[in-house]
């Protein structure tokens, strides 16, 4: 019998963040893959290793985590004043689905290097040595993203001294810019806080009524507080990630809160909406042990945030909640400013499963309004291989 031979596609796979994912220039993907739709979705699950029933992905580039199930497609911007636009594909583990509602903040981080080193920048842009500023635009938000992508001897510097927890290895550091952070999406105004409130009263069944404030920035996020829902909020990632009951009530409580967000019309659309809305928890400052043994003190920090990606504790902070948590801080009456310890603040340091995080915001309120002009945070990204990935060839 015939035999269909594999076929070899131009990729690099990169760390971003605490994330990791496939990366690819639009130009280099099959023709059959250079536009949205079934072709593009199945090249994508074949090259991740999608739908797994094992749950393993061994046989493709996933990592069977929220965090390394991921793919990126680059292409020169289309857009007045940016450089390139980014389109980012959460890839489903288990099941044959590509999630193309929201951003990935960690990912963002490594946008800028693969594009310059990619020749998508007008190396005009470039400085021999010093910093570039990548102009992005977030396809999948219609947001714009400044990446400060440090240059060394007119190539993108990898290594260096900065440490972001959640990531083994110190790293150059790429300072990001997420401008006008409040999300636009499925027709879902630009307002920040879609029901109209800062804080809502949301009823999930099973569940009870729990103070919520549901947040469009950054990526459209639902928090909680801890306490209401039975944890201290210093909980790691076996504490939830081994426990179905508690799988199921997050769960719950994100399909309920993404119908009073008006991001689905009935709770079991959210099957087809994994990526988003997140879900999180807050606490006060509290002491604890995190996943690398690193000791965390109350004063370490302004509060404790644990967030739910893809039905799993993330391991860390997911960049664009880390935008949302961020934003949340920085408005007076919402659930984590609140647990921040209320009133006005710039800038907000959270403890995570893997350590702390800073990230800045700047709100004002504009006609009654609450706007935030941008949100800042900082990561790193790294190349860690580059060459072709391979798919068989009738994989799509």
């Amino acid at each position: 019998m015939a035999h269909v031979p594999q076929i070899k596609i131009p990729a690099t796979y990169m760390r971003g963040g605490t994330s990791k994912g496939v990366f690819f220039r639009l130009q280099d993907l099959p023709e059959a893959a250079r536009t949205p739709g079934a072709a593009r979705d199945a090249l994508l699950l074949r090259v991740i290793g999608s739908p797994d029933p094992y749950g393993k992905q061994i046989d493709g580039m996933g990592g069977a985590t929220s965090s390394t199930s991921k793919t990126v497609i680059i292409s020169k911007s289309s857009k007045p004043d940016h450089d390139v636009d980014y389109l980012f594909g959460q890839v489903s583990i288990d099941k044959a689905f590509v999630d193309w509602s929201g951003n990935c903040g960690n990912l963002s981080a490594a946008v800028g290097p693969f594009a310059i080193s990619a020749g998508l920048v007008d190396p005009s842009r470039v400085p021999h040595n010093g910093v570039a500023i990548v102009r992005i635009w977030q396809a999948n938000i219609g947001k714009t993203i400044i990446g400060h992508v440090p240059i060394t001897d007119g190539a993108v510097q990898e290594t260096g001294s900065f440490e972001l927890d959640g990531v083994t290895f110190p790293a150059a550091e790429v300072q990001l810019e997420f401008l006008d952070p409040a999300a636009e999406e499925d027709g879902v105004g630009g307002s920040m806080f879609p029901t109209g409130n800062l804080i809502d009263d949301l009823d999930v069944p099973g569940v009870g009524t729990l103070k919520a404030t549901m947040i469009n920035a950054g990526i459209p996020t639902i928090f909680v507080d801890a306490e209401a829902i039975g944890y201290k909020g210093t909980e790691l990632q076996d504490a939830i990630n081994s426990d179905d009951k508690a799988l199921a009530k997050f769960e719950t409580i994100r399909a309920h809160g993404a119908v009073r967000m008006g991001l689905i019309k009935h709770i079991d659309e959210i099957a087809t909406r994994q990526h988003t809305p997140k879900v999180a928890f807050v606490a006060r400052p509290a002491g604890y042990v995190a996943s690398s043994g690193k000791q965390v003190a109350a004063a370490d920090v302004d509060l404790l945030v644990r967030a739910m990606s893809m039905g799993k504790l993330h391991h860390a902070m997911m960049g664009t909640a880390a935008v949302a948590i961020g934003t949340a801080a920085a408005i007076p009456g919402t659930l984590v400013n609140l647990a921040a310890g209320g009133g006005e603040r710039q800038a907000v340091r959270f403890g995570h499963p893997s350590g702390t995080l800073r990230v800045g915001a700047e709100a004002s309120q504009v006609d009654g309004e609450w706007v935030v002009k941008k949100a800042i945070m900082s990561r790193s990204a790294r190349v860690l291989m580059e060459g072709w990935v391979r798919v068989p060839g009738d994989t799509f």
